[in-house]
């Protein structure tokens, strides 16, 4: 079941607003573990690949929400119509 343009505009809103948030601390939190655990040392480029992949594992699945939201409402009327 697809969703309309104002559920996906509401949707994303709301992942924008209170899923990234939790998404980036959880990122940080896992950095930071891995740092304590896994890698002694200041590893700089490896901790900089995990952010970037981190940056981009969130986008693949929410790609459909966003898709389409910044433009003009496809179902609404034209006011412009005489």
């Amino acid at each position: 079941m697809a969703l309309s343009y104002k559920a996906r505009r509401r949707w994303a809103l709301i992942i924008l607003l209170v899923g990234l948030p939790i998404y980036i601390v959880v990122a940080v939190t896992l950095t930071d573990w891995l740092r304590a655990n896994v890698y002694d040392g200041p590893q700089i480029l490896l901790e900089l690949v995990v952010f970037v992949v981190l940056g981009f594992l969130w986008i693949v699945p929410l790609k459909p929400i966003f898709k389409g939201v910044g433009q003009a409402d496809p179902d609404a009327e034209d006011s412009d119509k005489s």
